[in-house]
């Protein structure tokens, strides 16, 4: 079936004014033999959109088509075409992934999974869930609450980031500090491997040890060891309504000693976030919060085992937020005032970008060093002359300083990147990491070894090569194959 009518060669030739060869030729004609009408694309202006994810600063090349698949076996074909013809592949989701992982390469396949998003199965008494990858974490969260169950990672961008997306980089989000991030629900995965053979990892089951642990090796993976298209999640009962508490600080360095103390406190919230006074006031502006303008931090805490109980431990971790330094204490009794904040939680990416272009970094450390990491984003602020805003996950340590700067100055620009790169090894410093949920991608590559070490890059290579001994599935993302 063709579906020469998405575009034309001539258009592809439109793309930097580059010709096409033919070997570019025969792979699009390859590529629409087995595949519906429409769904493959080679028009400049679509293959410009699809080429690059959220991320700042990271090359995009120009892509040969663009793949809009539907099911296993059309993913299947693009694979084996990409396999036969040497020709990279870039698995896609929502692109709203912030390290450059969803970017075009020059020559690519961009295979999309975004209308691969039915929920398959749910399975309420084994509180299972089965998926595509292109559905929204939000639609996957609802249609499972729907039944009574609950399914606990929530990134902050979870009405437009996909699960496959969330898989491919081991999501976190809100509610990591008592639930865990995506990996801990990931029961089995059917990946298509870059030969075109489908592989199935995990099983149905809690439990299971038989041999390796091929599920785990492909979370996190970024697509570069093969292409999920089928998830299999566990789920949890319903948690009941949270009930919050919000504790303003007059310093962001004393709010991150209160994390510590709320993590020792004996109590497991289910929620423990941390906004610092550029995000407080961003949000201020931005939503009419009416958070008090002497705020030097907020942290928000929730419980949600309901009922007297929930009360107990809101008031509990009230008290401590209290004794450590907390000049406004506000428990919201009504789970919809906890909404409210929640809501406001989520909204400081909008809210930061109205003071310019905004960079997020994604950096974690142990919870204990958290005072010490705020302290000195704010001495690297200062220095560079920068605003440096930090909201993150403080239960686990989570942290995203963004970096606002104007992208039309180049200093502005260059100093933006050297600020985001040195809050990373600031990170590294302090014994975290360079990335706690977003991947490396192509933003961090430069940083990764110098976390992992040469020893373990060179296994990262070795894997690689046993799966994708071409090269060709999400090529130089993560980190540079060794010619």
């Amino acid at each position: 079936m063709s579906n020469r009518g998405q575009g034309s060669y001539g258009g592809l030739m439109s793309l930097g004014g580059s010709r096409t060869t033919s070997t570019d030729e025969s792979v699009l004609d390859a590529l629409q033999q087995d595949l519906p009408d429409g769904a493959v694309s080679f028009d400049a202006d679509v293959l410009s959109t699809y080429g690059v994810d959220r991320a700042m600063f990271c090359p995009a090349g120009k892509a040969l088509a663009l793949v809009h698949a539907r099911d296993r076996a059309q993913v299947q074909h693009v694979l084996r075409v990409a396999s036969r013809y040497g020709v990279p592949v870039v698995p896609q989701g929502a692109r709203s992934g912030l390290s450059g992982a969803a970017n075009a390469i020059d020559g690519c396949i961009l295979l999309s999974l975004e209308k691969m998003n039915r929920v398959l199965e749910i399975d309420v008494a084994n509180r299972i869930v089965v998926a595509e990858p292109g559905i929204y974490n939000a639609e996957l969260s609802r249609a499972v609450s729907d039944v009574g169950l609950f399914y606990p990672p929530d990134p902050s961008s979870w009405e437009f980031c996909s699960i496959g997306g969330n898989v491919a980089t081991n999501s976190g989000g809100l509610c990591c500090v008592k639930y865990g991030v995506t990996t801990d629900y990931v029961l089995g995965l059917e990946v298509v491997l870059a030969n075109g053979e489908v592989l199935r990892t995990g099983r149905r089951t809690v439990k299971g040890v038989a041999g390796y642990d091929l599920t785990r090796l492909f979370v996190g993976s970024e697509g570069t060891l093969g292409v999920i298209t089928e998830v299999t999640l566990m789920l949890r009962p319903a948690s009941e309504r949270p009930l919050t508490v919000a504790a303003v600080f007059d310093s962001a360095s004393t709010a991150a000693a209160a994390v510590t103390a709320v993590v020792s406190c004996g109590v497991t919230p289910s929620l423990l976030e941390f906004m610092d006074r550029v995000t407080v006031q961003a949000v201020n502006d931005a939503f009419n919060m009416g958070f008090s303008a002497a705020a030097g931090a907020l942290i928000l805490a929730q419980s949600d085992v309901g009922g007297d109980r929930s009360v107990s431990e809101i008031k509990h971790m009230a008290a401590v937020l209290e004794e450590a330094g907390a000049i406004e204490i506000a428990v919201a009794d009504d789970p919809a005032e906890g909404d409210l904040l929640l809501a406001a939680r989520r909204g400081v990416l909008t809210a930061m970008e109205r003071l310019g272009t905004t960079m997020i970094d994604d950096v974690c450390v142990p919870r204990t060093k958290l005072a010490e990491l705020i302290d000195r984003i704010e001495v690297l602020s200062a220095e560079c002359g920068l605003v440096i805003g930090v909201v993150g996950h403080a239960g686990d340590g989570n942290f995203h300083p963004t970096v606002v700067f104007d992208a039309q100055d180049l200093d502005q620009v260059a100093t933006a990147k050297r600020a985001f790169d040195e809050i990373m090894r600031i990170s590294l410093e302090l014994g975290g990491t360079i990335t706690g949920e977003h991947g490396v991608g192509l933003l961090k590559i430069e940083l990764l070894e110098e976390e992992i070490g040469p020893v373990s890059l060179g296994i990262h290579r070795a894997l690689k090569q046993a799966l994708d001994p071409q090269g060709i599935l999400n090529p130089g993302k993560i980190f540079a194959i060794k010619a």
